[in-house]
């Protein structure tokens, strides 16, 4: 990356060797050089554009790009490449930023002080929707004291003027381009570049925006601003170095209303100046912050209040703002927040860096959260909390996003990614020591083992088809960063740190964590700068051999283990595929084999025992007690891989599931219910087998075993709706839910505990989805008794509300059902509540109440635009809606892209969401031509071959799979 420029040079030097060593070629490109700069004078107004730029935030179109790269054929350092050219530094920013809230504007000013390191003639800054109107660029005269030193702190006498030949914006690269007077070369030094700019805050839901909420006592329509920047929209913002490899220090300075409004940012407030800029506005001053990237700078602008602050016993407060009527469910986000913060400076060893920490409900907001350093941002779903309100859902929800942000930041902010395709250890990383901040918080929710369930078993089905993507993955332009934000990033990420930490152990691995922190804080890093960092404090093991084989390359291995009648257990390893038969276009250097830190446990003992089974060898062998009845691989299942088995050792786990299944820890039971599910669907294992396991459920007991069967058999409800057998599946998981069901009830008690409070959802839904009478006659009837009498009648459960809102309205709703609840969900000011109700509209078995409803989300004024996808995979849900949305969103494409812009990888997702239960190949065909219609549809490349993969794979199990499991049921 540091050789970018290179190129360029290279060629600079052929051109000259060629004129001195050939006088006639000499004289022609003089002639053609004299050409050229006639042509450009000509032409100059469309070459270089005034420095007044157009206030349309407008998408630039791929045309703008061919016309740009067809005018010249030699490409201008900024017309050549995307990225920003290394050798020009930012050291610090000084912004300062006035949004406008009634007419929804901002203007403002940024100073950004280069350190140029080589001689150059222009400048490159990003921006993007910016109409930048004045361009200045100063030079910084060192004092006479600093002019010895190299320290990149040093102090200024002066500023020298440099003449600016052309200042003009290059929208296909988002630059800002600044030509010095007659090309004169800046030297190495120390620069200001003085830039001002107006935007607009209305139309998006990143970068510098605005938001608006109804204020429930007076109804009067409150605005706000607020940003987002993660990835690449701090250049809507201000003009700036947007990406992650700069990290310079900022002074910001926000101008808010006088009366009845704050102002925040990242750091905390140094000075208030009334009536400044004008009467009736207050201009607030930040103290300087610490060296950090654009995306993590935030600035808000708003009414909202806190309750008093939490004094964290490092000595600095933690606050959670919010609109005013929400302020009483800010407190159980403190109490987590504390909890969680204090934690980590504990677990890390590094004191957290900043002298506040704030975090803010905001009513808009394209993610569930960000985590602006200081000042962390939050959808209201994912922050506010309130007993008898909010279900254990959001709670648990609300504590887990917590606890991922705060982790943020030590992983991505102290220490941030160099180049986004590093994106892992940032989001990696959150999301697996998430899990420790709220165990921390919260010992009693067995928050540890839901990983299995949250995390590891959903990216095992992504990570099992040739349409993955690595961890560590090559981002060779902006657009491509957008789609990186996905399960693998996140999910994988954090069970191959998960799986890490178990093999190197937890106090190697924490001590290796602390040391890469303090070695790289307040810098940037990639992966390998990691596995150095490990490798110190775990010597015995090559990290670097054994991670690369996990990060730098997709998929994962089914690991075989064979018993002899000796006790030897012979073990192997290929990669796991869904598809066996999948044609293979990517090449893995590692020649997709793995590293597999093997551990075991036998029925003769608990103790845990390991090996490894490395890549370059053909098996490994373990030694298993003769009298063992049994052993199981991958303990707990801290490993990324899955097993097989012998047919005779799944039985004899069959066996000790019906007879004795505590003989098993929780998640080894939900484990192996997993892996011989999906082994069965990668055609490894019989159905059948995977079938017979099943039957043991009538004793289970447990929330994530049960989870885990749930999600089986709803995927059995998706593929076999339409089987002659369909009635005697749903009869036979009647059978297995019913003992369960009965035990839970649809009461809630006060000494449930939380993890018993999410079991009686899950099974109740199950059991509702199967058809239990005795669930459905009661959700009808507690749905019937709230909808008739919506006003006076409590609501149900927050536990439950969600399944009596969605199987009552399709079991017992009709038209005027569905506009009562339209009405409530209108009135609701609890975002929690909204998205319940969302659901719930959409289980109308009424085709044209769903064409209704979609219409009438289109409308900001109904649905935010933050939920509106949210709609779409709800509708897509119910089977009465699936074609319906299906044919809305082909229908009006070109109007979602308008309206979210390509770069939103919530639209990115849309399609492979709705489509997951196409069983067809006439959808499929339908799902082929709308790729071919509209090749930008889905967030990139990767996530339309993984939608159309899924829908392979469905209709490739009814011709494989189908019959078996229709047999096996057949002679239940």
């Amino acid at each position: 990356m540091a050789t970018r420029d290179q190129p360029t040079a290279g060629r600079g030097k052929l051109f000259y060797f060629l004129l001195w060593t050939c006088p006639a070629l000499a004289v022609l490109c003089s002639c053609l050089v004299i050409a050229i700069i006639l042509l450009r004078s000509q032409c100059s107004a469309c070459d270089n554009p005034t420095r007044v730029v157009s206030h349309s935030p407008k998408v630039t179109t791929h045309s703008d790009s061919k016309m740009e790269t067809a005018r010249a054929e030699a490409l201008r350092p900024w017309e050549a490449d995307h990225r920003l050219p290394l050798d020009t530094d930012p050291v610090h920013y000084d912004i300062f930023l006035h949004p406008d809230l009634n007419n929804f504007t901002f203007s403002g000013k940024v100073v950004i002080q280069i350190n140029v390191k080589n001689p150059r003639s222009f400048l490159l800054v990003n921006t993007k929707y910016l109409d930048i109107f004045d361009t200045r660029l100063t030079k910084l005269i060192p004092a006479e004291s600093e002019r010895e030193t190299n320290s990149t702190t040093k102090k200024f006498g002066e500023e020298r003027e440099i003449k600016i030949e052309n200042a003009f914006e290059y929208k296909p690269n988002e630059f800002w381009v600044v030509l010095v007077k007659n090309n004169t070369e800046l030297q190495p030094g120390f620069y200001n570049l003085h830039l001002q700019f107006r935007g607009n805050l209305s139309g998006k839901i990143v970068g510098f925006y605005s938001s608006t909420y109804t204020d429930p006592k007076t109804q009067q329509k409150r605005k706000i601003a607020t940003s987002k920047f993660q990835p690449t929209y701090a250049r809507q913002a201000y003009p700036c170095f947007d990406e992650p490899g700069f990290k310079p220090t900022f002074k910001v300075r926000l101008v808010r209303p006088r009366y009845g409004y704050i102002a925040l940012s990242n750091m905390d407030q140094v000075n208030v100046v009334d009536d400044s800029p004008e009467l009736g506005l207050t201009t607030v001053e930040f103290r300087e912050s610490v060296p950090m990237v654009t995306y993590l700078s935030c600035f808000i602008v708003s009414d909202f209040e806190r309750l008093s602050p939490v004094t964290v016993s490092q000595g600095f407060p933690l606050s959670v703002y919010s609109t005013r009527a929400q302020l009483n469910k800010t407190k159980y986000a403190t109490q987590v927040g504390v909890n969680v913060i204090e934690y980590y400076i504990q677990y890390f060893g590094i004191p957290y860096p900043l002298p506040k920490l704030d975090l803010a409900a905001i009513p808009d907001f394209v993610s569930g959260a960000m985590e602006h350093w200081g000042l962390v941002t939050f959808r209201e779903v994912t922050l506010l909390y309130e007993e008898g309100v909010s279900s254990t859902a959001n709670k648990q929800r609300v504590a887990t996003v917590i606890g991922h942000e705060l982790a943020h930041m030590w992983f991505g902010n102290l220490v941030t990614l160099k180049w986004w395709d590093d994106l892992w250890l940032n989001e990696g990383f959150a999301s697996y020591v998430e899990y420790k901040g709220v165990n921390h918080a919260q010992p009693d929710w067995q928050i540890l083992d839901q990983f299995l369930i949250d995390d590891l078993h959903p990216v095992l089905m992504l990570d099992a088809s040739v349409t993955s993507h690595p961890i560590v993955q090559t981002v060779a332009h902006p657009d491509e960063i957008t789609g990186l934000f996905d399960t693998i990033s996140y999910s994988k990420g954090a069970s191959v740190i998960r799986m890490l930490e178990d093999f190197m152990g937890e106090e190697d691995f924490k001590n290796g964590i602390t040391n890469f922190l303090n070695h790289f804080k307040f810098g940037n890093a990639v992966t390998q700068d990691l596995w150095n960092e490990l490798q110190e404090a775990r010597k015995d093991v090559n990290i670097t051999r054994v991670m690369d084989t996990w990060t730098r390359q997709m998929g994962y291995p089914v690991v075989t283990a064979t018993r002899d009648p000796n006790g030897t257990v012979t073990l192997k390893q290929e990669r796991f595929l869904f598809d066996q038969d999948a044609n293979i276009t990517d090449n893995s250097p590692y020649g997709y084999r793995w590293d597999v830190p093997v551990t075991y446990i036998t029925s003769q003992s608990k103790a845990v025992s390991r090996t490894w089974l490395h890549s370059d060898a053909a098996s490994v062998s373990i030694e298993i007690p003769r009298n063992a009845t049994w052993f199981k691989i991958n303990y707990h299942q801290k490993g990324y891989y899955r097993v097989n088995y012998d047919t005779k050792s799944w039985e004899q786990f069959i066996e000790l599931l019906k007879t004795d299944l505590t003989a098993l820890d929780i998640p080894d039971r939900a484990h192996l219910l997993d892996d011989i599910f999906s082994l069965a669907e990668a055609g490894r294992v019989s159905y059948s087998l995977a079938m017979d396991m099943t039957r043991y459920l009538t004793s289970e007991t447990e929330y994530i075993p049960w989870k885990v069967a749930s999600t089986k058999f709803n995927k059995f409800d998706v593929l076999l709706t339409s089987s002659p057998s369909y009635a005697k599946l749903r009869k036979y998981v009647q059978a297995l839910v019913s003992n369960v069901y009965k035990k839970v009830t649809m009461a809630v008690s006060d000494d449930d505990s939380h993890i018993q409070r999410l079991l009686r959802p899950t099974v109740v839904e199950l059991a509702c989805n199967v058809g239990v009478p005795e669930c459905i006659s009661e959700v009808v009837a507690v749905f019937k008794n709230w909808i008739s009498n919506a006003s006076s009648v409590q609501k149900p459960h927050p536990d439950l509300r969600s399944i009596v809102y969605s199987y009552g309205m399709k079991l017992a709703g009709g038209e005027k059902e569905w506009n009562i609840m339209w009405n409530l969900y209108l009135k609701e000011t609890d975002a929690q509540e909204k998205i319940k109700l969302l659901l719930g509209l959409a289980h109308s078995s009424e085709p044209w109440i769903l064409h209704r409803y979609i219409q009438l989300a289109m409308s900001e004024s109904n649905v935010r635009s933050q939920d509106f996808f949210t709609v779409l995979a709800y509708v897509s849900q119910n089977p009465v809606g699936m074609s319906i949305v299906w044919d809305f969103v082909r229908d009006n494409w070109r109007y979602l892209v308008d309206r979210f812009t390509l770069n939103d990888r919530y639209l990115g997702r849309l399609i492979p969401t709705i489509t997951k239960t196409f069983t067809s190949e006439l959808k499929l065909r339908e799902m082929e031509i709308f790729f071919t219609d509209y090749p930008d549809a889905g967030a990139g490349k990767a996530a339309r071959n993984q939608a159309l993969d899924h829908v392979r794979k469905n209709i490739k199990w009814l011709s494989q799979h189908k019959k078996t499991v229709e047999d096996w049921i057949d002679a239940v």
